[in-house]
């Protein structure tokens, strides 16, 4: 294998970004930043600590995030598996990527940055549902936010390609697979609905 290894190498297989790729990178989100993600119910939040990467996806019933300021975002931590690679990681490594995405539409928003974690009362508060809060919030510090090209989702018809669920393996067929058996595929997933439709948030 021939393995690219300088800079100088690399560049030499690409060549130089449109002015519309460098000029859409801005430190605050614009107003029509804004309006992506106040449209947009979905993210992937990806952070970075000393045992590797951790990519977590993010979802809500409404925007995934709310908007404190032009510059600060922030992601409520609703309930999840407990795990909490990505809070582990914001803790010993603030910095952050998300990228936002909204059905039917090609183009994604990234967005760069720092992250803090707080379980500050007031602004937990603001995400109650149902008398449910989340245990944490992420607060996000923008250092660059722009859209990103829309090759990826029309290379791969994410939108438009329909339905191509039917046969994929379930959570329980891997851990069935994982634990040799151990653990009763079937009736973990048919367990599951239930269990989600308790711990949502």
């Amino acid at each position: 294998m021939n393995w690219i290894s300088t800079l100088d190498d690399l560049h030499s297989h690409y060549g130089h970004p449109a002015e519309a790729a460098t000029l859409k990178v801005t430190p605050h989100l614009t107003p029509a930043y804004r309006a992506w993600l106040d449209r947009s119910r979905f993210c992937v939040l990806t952070t970075v600590g000393p045992e590797g990467t951790d990519g977590s996806p993010r979802g809500d019933d409404g925007p995934v995030v709310t908007v404190l300021d032009p510059q600060t975002l922030a992601l409520p931590d609703w309930h999840g598996n407990n795990r909490i690679d990505s809070l582990r990681n914001i803790l010993r490594d603030g910095r952050v990527s998300l990228m936002f995405l909204i059905p039917g539409a090609n183009n994604a928003l990234r967005v760069d940055g720092t992250a803090r974690l707080t379980a500050g009362a007031d602004l937990r508060s603001r995400f109650q549902r149902d008398g449910k809060q989340p245990r944490t919030v992420i607060v996000i510090r923008i250092a660059e936010v722009y859209s990103q090209c829309a090759r990826a989702l029309i290379r791969s018809a994410l939108w438009t390609s329909g339905d191509q669920s039917q046969g994929l393996p379930t959570v329980g067929d891997m851990l069935r697979e994982i634990s040799e058996g151990g653990i009763d595929g079937k009736a973990y997933d048919a367990d599951w609905p239930g269990r989600a439709a308790l711990t949502m948030w």
